[in-house]
């Protein structure tokens, strides 16, 4: 994808080709990106449907119409599919985290509360944190061209991260403690990939005990110490490589 991305609701009916896009992202077309008649879009629903267009008018402070919308297509989910479980961090760094892991490629996050995070989702707070992270990924996916942007579920439990790790068709957790480096794991060409970051106090011994009876294994991913916010990050590129999806 090399035009600039936009998100529409649908698009299931396009009649005439034509597509008026407004509010929100019309504003940012017209008023921040100030596309003109003529250039190339592309409109998503970011769930891997997306079709090419141009832009006919650029109406008012946030109008955009689009025309040319001649067919829709569909991105395959990609294989195999991966998915980081995300301890929450301190600070904006959560949403800095979800940012680059949307840009690389992920597939999925997950927000863990683990137990040594500084960082607890509770009430409102939590909501309108996970509000952010959906947000981050939707404008990430946008910035990065993609057209199947990654799901953000809701704040999982340990208890349910372990059930997704024994669920997977290999499942990691980034701990000093792993003897194989991650770049050297018998990774699998279908299925799903989940990877655990833990907080910035690491995952606990109790947290890890309960993974690798889950069927997941401790690996490392390099010399260095990385912050939670940039591991996942460093981690899904890794993989994206040894899979054959980036290449």
């Amino acid at each position: 994808m090399t035009a600039p991305v936009f998100v529409v609701d649908s698009l299931d009916v396009l009649p005439g080709g034509e597509c008026v896009v407004d509010g929100p992202e019309g504003r940012h077309a017209v008023s921040v990106k100030r596309l003109r008649p003529g250039e190339d879009v592309v409109l998503t629903d970011g769930r891997g449907h997306w079709a090419d267009g141009v832009v006919k008018a650029a109406e008012g402070k946030d109008r955009l119409v689009v025309t040319g919308l001649e067919s829709v297509h569909e991105e395959p989910a990609p294989a195999p599919r991966i998915t980081v479980v995300q301890a929450l961090p301190k600070g904006d760094r959560g949403e800095l985290a979800v940012e680059t892991m949307t840009e690389v490629g992920v597939d999925a996050i997950v927000p863990w509360a683990a137990s040594r995070c500084i960082t607890q989702w509770k009430g409102d707070r939590g909501l309108k944190a996970l509000a952010k992270w959906r947000a981050t990924a939707r404008e990430a996916g946008k910035q990065s061209r993609r057209v199947r942007f990654p799901e953000v579920a809701d704040a999982a439990t340990t208890q349910r991260v372990a059930a997704l790790l024994a669920g997977a068709g290999f499942a990691a957790v980034l701990h000093e403690s792993g003897d194989l480096p991650l770049a050297t794991a018998d990774l699998p060409a279908e299925g799903e990939i989940v990877l655990v970051v833990g907080p910035e106090g690491g995952v606990s011994p109790e947290e890890l005990a309960l993974f690798t009876r889950a069927g997941a294994r401790p690996y490392v991913l390099g010399p260095t110490v990385l912050r939670t916010s940039t591991a996942g990050t460093a981690a899904a590129a890794l993989l994206l490589g040894r899979t054959g999806r980036w290449g």
